[in-house]
């Protein structure tokens, strides 16, 4: 059985290494700031806006009460009880064996343990939420892309191996199928009014939003690779 982890573990090191030995000085800005969950706050505010034009008003306190206990979930099982109970360290750790070898951006390395991926399992929690909730929307689509994309950044930046976003999307859909079925049991049973929809009206207006984030932060991206200005000061 060790000999059976020793082995996954050292495919799971090879993989990382292999998209995290993929950079330039471009994608190095890119994906430390796209990283960053305060730059995606105009995204959540356009996803409210498309709830707010779509479903009644208890459906929508409802489901942001769900989605924020969604996120303190997948949040605090990843980084509240996994990581320290597993103690496996960061890629980027100094600690670790492997450190010489990881590209670093800007001396940021992250905490001591990684496993599983906090942003990969709310990521992926919030997407497949989204999913099971508006079902074939073009914005689930994007939800998607953008939880690869996160996943992507966090092994391109050093901090998390393939395994570790790997099992934190599992957390996320894990958490997600049970908050959907806990949001459809109350809504069934006080309002009786939610009928999940392949049709939304304005669901442009999220992914409009999120496109134009990634545009403004390939921009910002390049312009501080120009000047050699610093993400993190």
């Amino acid at each position: 059985m060790l000999e059976f982890i020793h082995q996954l573990d050292q495919i799971d090191t090879q993989i990382f290494l292999f998209f995290n030995g993929m950079h330039n000085s471009f994608w190095d800005y890119f994906m430390l700031i796209f990283s960053d969950r305060f730059v995606w706050v105009p995204f959540y505010v356009s996803f409210l806006f498309v709830m707010l034009k779509n479903f009644p008003a208890k459906v929508i306190f409802t489901t942001l009460a769900v989605i924020v206990l969604l996120i303190i979930f997948c949040d605090q099982t990843a980084s509240g009880l996994l990581k320290p109970m597993i103690g496996r360290m960061r890629p980027s750790n100094l600690d670790n064996p492997i450190s010489p070898m990881v590209h670093v951006v800007e001396g940021y390395r992250g905490g001591r343990y990684g496993f599983p991926s906090s942003h990969a399992a709310n990521a992926w929690g919030v997407a497949f939420f989204a999913r099971y909730l508006v079902r074939r929307s073009k914005l689930t689509f994007f939800l998607c892309i953008w939880a690869c994309i996160t996943c992507y950044s966090r092994m391109y930046l050093g901090v998390h191996y393939f395994g570790d976003v790997l099992v934190g999307t599992l957390i996320g859909f894990i958490y997600a199928t049970i908050h959907y079925y806990i949001f459809q049991h109350f809504l069934h049973k006080y309002t009786n009014e939610f009928k999940p929809t392949h049709h939304l009206r304005f669901s442009y207006v999220p992914i409009l939003t999120g496109v134009i984030s990634i545009w403004i932060i390939a921009c910002a991206s390049g312009i501080m690779m120009m000047y050699g200005i610093h993400v993190r000061g």
